[in-house]
């Protein structure tokens, strides 16, 4: 048995998944842990969700690949809102980052009153599992953890991360070679929830897409 104590990024991935990944900020690794069976600390697993930033420790055996590690302790000390939206049209500011970028992932700054408060970043499908972007990010699997932390254009903290992808999670091919990630700082403000309102994804909401990711045909990578 192994014990590791860190700062984790929570990821909740979906329902049909009966677990969470924790991403190690400081050690780059993801753990996936149980999500059940913390008998009277369960009211406290159930109420984490996609995006936290936590301190805790996990335990399990680094050689067992199939067995999942356990969630001994956590407190809560921040998180970053995130939104997720599929099958929608992309911003015009998306559109333009894509057509401007030379290679892999490139961004644009986000406005409000001509102050920099945000950022859209456009990441391409072409190394992620399947070319599946928003359930890449649900699992963890998109290394992003500076991101989630600081706004650079905004010299600020994230606040808000909003998920776009073009396509449904259960697409057999993509219309657009890339997914959406905007950031936002909380001086974004009016900005921030009108780009939350027109994808239907408010603060505070659980706007994960419902897929079975072991199932092929409901948009999932399949064993």
């Amino acid at each position: 048995m192994d014990e590791r104590s860190s700062r984790f990024r929570v990821y909740r991935v979906v329902e049909a998944v009966p677990h969470i990944n924790l991403f190690d900020t400081d050690g780059t690794r993801l753990y996936t842990t149980y999500q059940q069976g913390y008998g009277e600390r369960q009211p406290a697993i159930d109420g984490l969700e996609t995006g936290d930033l936590i301190e805790g420790r996990v335990a399990g055996d680094p050689t067992d690949e199939e067995e999942a590690w356990t969630l001994r302790e956590f407190d809560r000390i921040d998180g970053v809102d995130m939104g997720f939206a599929t099958d929608v049209e992309l911003p015009q500011i998306a559109r333009e980052t894509w057509d401007t970028q030379s290679r892999g992932p490139a961004h644009s700054v986000i406005e409000a009153d001509g102050q920099p408060v945000g950022e859209c970043w456009v990441q391409p499908r072409s190394p992620l599992p399947g070319g599946s972007f928003v359930p890449s990010v649900l699992a963890g699997l998109l290394p992003m953890e500076e991101k989630l932390t600081t706004v650079v254009s905004a010299d600020a903290p994230t606040t808000d991360a909003v998920f776009l992808d073009p396509d449904p999670v259960d697409a057999a091919s993509f219309s657009q070679p890339y997914g959406v990630l905007l950031l936002f700082s909380e001086r974004a403000g009016a900005r921030r929830e009108r780009y939350r309102e027109r994808f239907d994804c408010p603060r505070g909401t659980d706007s994960r897409p419902e897929y079975d990711p072991y199932d092929p045909s409901t948009g999932g990578f399949g064993p």
